[in-house]
């Protein structure tokens, strides 16, 4: 599967030099690593976002988000945004926050 490699260039470039950021390719797209630990990436043309399971109600309040879903069985604390969801630098950079926020909460792996 393709994926929108300039969702990709813009959650990079926001996502800036971090100590500890690396690209793996996974689910068919890109997924950014913070200390071994995925944080967010692309899948086709949404973003994959992890965050805390605890927010994941929440987050999906969101009118342009829904589960990660790719076994039919979505888990909490990883979903995608919709391109709608992220036509603004400022939605984009909410997303990456959070995805960064937690994984940078995560042991190191």
């Amino acid at each position: 599967m393709a994926f929108d490699e300039k969702l990709a260039g813009r959650i990079r470039k926001r996502l800036g030099k971090r100590a500890g950021l690396t690209e793996k390719q996974m689910f068919g797209g890109i997924a950014f690593l913070l200390n071994g630990n995925m944080c967010c990436g692309v899948h086709g043309e949404e973003m994959i976002v992890r965050l805390a399971p605890k927010e994941t109600e929440d987050a999906l309040s969101d009118p342009h988000t829904h589960f990660f879903d790719l076994t039919g069985r979505p888990m909490k604390g990883w979903i995608l945004v919709k391109p709608k969801g992220l036509t603004t630098d400022a939605a984009l950079g909410k997303w990456v926050g959070v995805a960064t926020k937690y994984a940078g909460s995560l042991p190191a792996k």
